[in-house]
């Protein structure tokens, strides 16, 4: 074969591979980024890099500012990772589940030993970046919050008991402490109450979306608690468990941790998310149940950003 020959048949094949490159793109037979970014839970990890901005905002002391964009990206990445385990492991049923079936794996965009991969990286590299930028304190608790939201709630609590999402709150609570500590270097009493408030915030906020989704947690065999022990006891739940995120919502501010300007939008928020779990109690309309849930991600938004106004005016005055 001559070099003219040899060349075209080379250039060909280059064309061909990209072509059948370009095809599976569009086919969506291969993934993209967009895929492996949708792994990572963005919306989720935007709620949990928001408070774990929060707890370091509020802490005592300072940080270099770069060291603080680190650990933040640390806690997004970690959180990013833990959700990636949690499609990996949930795939069978993700695609039982109308919300959930177009999620990469089941999708068949992404293939599960990668995912797998991807999300074990992304952990380890998150928790050894936060132990060199910050401190070890931090490290540890970035790491015993993915072990507890990929072991103790995705694989030992989500399929076994109706009280996964009571336990299993724990994961989402962990990023002020873990704010706090990058800081500070331990862990005291603010951060501890901040860890209870999304603990608390966890049940009512996913029973109040599971009331609307209830038949896809039937599909996939979940015991969700409306599956398991029905709705009326679901709206209950949401009722009492609201009562107790309120008052630990409010804690900070008599037990002098926070101000007025803090204090009076706890109570504030408080009241509607009470008149919102009411209203859920007592009706057995789902739209009462969406509202709350939609109410309950701006609640937890602007209760932190409202701990963060606080404690710098504090500082200011």
């Amino acid at each position: 074969m001559n070099k003219s020959v040899h060349s075209a048949t080379m250039t060909a094949s280059a064309h061909g591979a990209e072509a059948d490159w370009l095809g599976l793109v569009q086919s969506g037979q291969l993934a993209t980024w967009r895929d492996y970014f949708e792994l990572l839970k963005p919306r989720v990890v935007s709620l949990v890099v928001f408070t774990g901005f929060c707890g370091l905002l509020v802490a005592p002391g300072s940080i270099n500012p770069i060291l603080a964009a680190v650990a933040i990206l640390c806690i997004a990445v970690g959180a990013g990772a833990a959700g990636a385990f949690n499609m990996w492991y949930e795939a069978d049923s993700d695609a039982l589940m109308r919300r959930t079936a177009n999620r990469p794996i089941p999708a068949g965009k992404i293939e599960k030993p990668e995912a797998l991969a991807f999300a074990v990286t992304l952990a380890g590299a998150s928790v050894v970046l936060m132990g060199l930028a910050t401190n070890w304190v931090a490290a540890s608790l970035l790491l015993a919050s993915i072990f507890y939201y990929t072991h103790i709630y995705t694989v030992w609590l989500k399929r076994r008991t109706p009280q996964n999402i009571v336990i299993g709150g724990g994961a989402g609570a962990f990023p002020p402490v873990i704010g706090w500590a990058a800081v500070t270097g331990d862990v005291s009493l603010m951060p501890i109450l901040l860890f209870a408030i999304i603990f608390l915030w966890t049940p009512p906020h996913f029973w109040a979306l599971s009331l609307f989704v209830k038949g896809d947690y039937e599909r996939a065999g979940i015991p969700m608690l409306p599956v398991v022990a029905g709705e009326a006891a679901t709206r209950l739940q949401i009722w009492l468990y609201t009562w107790a995120l309120v008052a630990a919502s409010i804690a900070p501010w008599p037990l002098g941790l926070a101000g007025p300007v803090y204090g009076l939008m706890a109570c504030g928020l408080g009241a509607l998310f009470l008149l919102g779990a009411f209203r859920v109690w007592r009706s057995d309309d789902t739209k009462a149940a969406k509202h709350l849930f939609a109410y309950s991600v701006l609640y937890l938004f602007v209760l932190f950003g409202a701990l963060v106004a606080d404690c710098f005016l504090g500082r200011s005055l």
